[in-house]
């Protein structure tokens, strides 16, 4: 996924606010806090940042002094990431990992996960998502935090789908094409990439699949995971979201089973 993207994706993505982002974060862990009881703190040390991409939300919160961990399905990501990483001075703040998100394998629990940047929706399947979360749960400190985000059907319904994007730099440009099936719910992305390599000009396409979900499954299937939901918000707000909502964020807990740590 975003094979051929991932060398210019920073480029055209400019106007992804990851330093928002990372203030969403912050003000969220700072809301529902981190553990238990007197145990609770205010930010985790660690963070699994799932299907990191380039890694711009990943070095935008080591930079802030956390200690991250950041996994993706893409080498080409990682690989730009760690160019990031390095022009950042923040290596030995993050450990990469190239792993699918529905099979990811960490060396101990962390804290917090994110998962952002609508992600999840690329995963069309509920057993799919029940995965991820399961994993999550798997993979938290007690009372750790799980946030992440996905886009909604009035998003891809009234704001998307059958609607092109283009834009350009100076060395490429992009041609991005939507078309929302209603009765699947799928929002396709078609992606027609044009890459300057000497004085001509390569053209690539990929094609991408989202999926919209009602945030009630979405809560099912945290609940089934043995996740708490804390909160289902209006992206970037702590107000409950609305059927209008583009983007709603979710915040469930890991609900700490004695079982898990102590067998």
């Amino acid at each position: 996924m975003y094979e051929d993207f991932a060398r210019v994706y920073d480029e055209f993505m400019t106007t992804i606010p990851y330093t928002q982002w990372a203030d969403y974060a912050e003000t969220l862990w700072k809301h529902y806090k981190i553990g238990y009881e007197k145990d609770q703190k205010e930010k985790p040390s660690l963070v699994l940042d799932l299907a990191c991409g380039t890694g711009s939300l990943t070095v935008e919160l080591a930079k802030r002094g956390y200690d991250m961990i950041g996994a993706d399905s893409s080498m080409d990501m990682l690989n730009c990431a760690r160019d990031k990483m390095a022009s950042e001075g923040v290596l030995d703040k993050i450990l990469l990992l190239e792993q699918d998100m529905r099979e990811f394998e960490l060396y101990g629990t962390v804290e917090s996960i994110l998962c952002t940047c609508d992600s999840l929706n690329y995963l069309l399947e509920e057993e799919d998502l029940l995965k991820v979360f399961r994993l999550a749960e798997n993979y938290l400190d007690p009372g750790g935090l799980f946030l992440f985000d996905m886009n909604t059907e009035y998003k891809y319904k009234q704001l998307l789908g059958d609607r092109t994007f283009a834009d350009t730099t100076d060395d490429a440009a992009f041609i991005w094409q939507n078309y929302y099936y209603d009765d699947d719910r799928i929002n396709e992305y078609q992606l027609t990439l044009f890459e300057k390599v000497g004085d001509l000009y390569r053209r690539t396409r990929e094609d991408h699949l989202q999926k919209a979900y009602d945030p009630e499954q979405v809560t099912d299937l945290l609940q089934k995971a043995g996740l708490k939901t804390e909160g289902v918000l209006d992206a970037f707000t702590l107000e409950p979201a609305r059927p209008d909502s583009e983007r709603i964020t979710f915040a469930a807990r890991e609900t700490y089973n004695k079982e898990k740590f102590y067998g």
